[in-house]
């Protein structure tokens, strides 16, 4: 199959890349090439931007689309219309779509509403998602649109995972959010990856809330020490603690997500994700293979989220002193 892969060289599209070229199929990157120009060098590149600049990919046809950087509905028509005949389209969204994340959504639930007219994702990402989904749904009606949870594993530019097994590795006292029987959820973006180039094959169509099992932080923590092997102590400390030291959940302290409105985007189904052949890794290969990746010369040499190693001692030592 012609596919193209809208970015294709940052994380999850680049693992959709290099799943696609081994099971064959030709390969086209449309992307600014600024972000890792050097990979794939066997396959096409296409140079602009999406917003602006779709000179490069004006009435090109493929087999299938895979959208992995849609942020903003506009930008996504835009797309859409200087593309030429597309087979099947792929659009990664997210969980973030739905509007209350208190319990845990089903595919159905409803999703957010733009509180006022914005293009700006890092105020209104979920809204801004689900009207990217509309955009594309209304152009291609048996879209492939994949929900995913937290994705994880090499590669990953966030450290929203990455900071537990590299933390934990290191040793020491860490500090832990309690409680520890709190849920946690994240799929691998290698399953991910494989699920969506095999979705592409089939022709897949529907929404897919995109996770893997859902276990406790204790259990995954605990993960991360044995896989490790390492000493480290882990001391789990009261929310209410770490909210009045200024201390910010998921970017700050990954994986924790003390308030009550977002209590069911860590125990979401992976039921109909499964059933059209989502499959989840071991937790233990993925936190061993992304601490691997963490600890290669490709890494970035700080990543934008985690507890300052500073900060994380001071709060450990109020924390003993209360």
């Amino acid at each position: 199959m012609q596919i193209l892969v809208l970015g294709g060289t940052q994380f999850l599209g680049r693992h959709a890349v290099d799943v696609a070229l081994v099971r064959g199929h030709e390969v086209t990157l449309f992307n600014r090439g600024q972000t890792r120009p050097e990979l794939f060098p066997t396959v096409e590149k296409l140079r602009g931007d999406r917003d602006g600049d779709l000179a490069a990919l004006r009435g090109r046809s493929f087999d299938a689309v895979i959208d992995t950087s849609g942020y903003v509905p506009r930008v996504v028509t835009e797309t859409l219309d200087a593309l030429g005949e597309i087979g099947h389209y792929t659009f990664v969204s997210s969980i973030s779509v739905y509007a209350d994340a208190s319990t845990p959504p089903t595919e159905e639930s409803p999703v957010a509403q733009l509180p006022e007219p914005s293009e700006d994702p890092e105020v209104h990402y979920g809204a801004l998602k689900a009207l990217c989904e509309e955009a594309v749904r209304a152009r291609f009606p048996d879209a492939f649109v994949p929900r995913p949870g937290l994705i994880v594993g090499p590669f990953d530019p966030t450290g929203r995972f990455t900071y537990w097994p590299t933390r934990i590795a290191a040793g020491g006292v860490v500090l832990a959010p309690a409680p520890a029987d709190a849920p946690s959820q994240v799929i691998d973006v290698r399953d991910l990856a494989v699920w969506i180039v095999a979705a592409v094959e089939r022709g897949l169509a529907g929404t897919f809330n995109s996770v893997g099992p859902s276990q406790t932080l204790g259990a995954t923590l605990q993960t991360c020490t044995d896989v490790t092997g390492s000493e480290a102590e882990l001391v789990w400390v009261d929310p209410a603690f770490l909210l009045k030291h200024d201390v910010g959940p998921w970017l700050e302290l990954p994986l924790w997500l003390p308030d009550p409105e977002y209590a069911g985007m860590t125990r979401i189904s992976p039921e109909r994700a499964a059933s059209a052949g989502l499959t989840a890794r071991p937790l233990a290969d993925t936190v061993r293979d992304t601490l691997a990746w963490a600890l290669s010369a490709e890494a970035p040499a700080n990543a934008p989220a985690g507890l300052a190693p500073g900060k994380e001692r001071r709060l450990l030592a109020a924390w003993a002193e209360r």
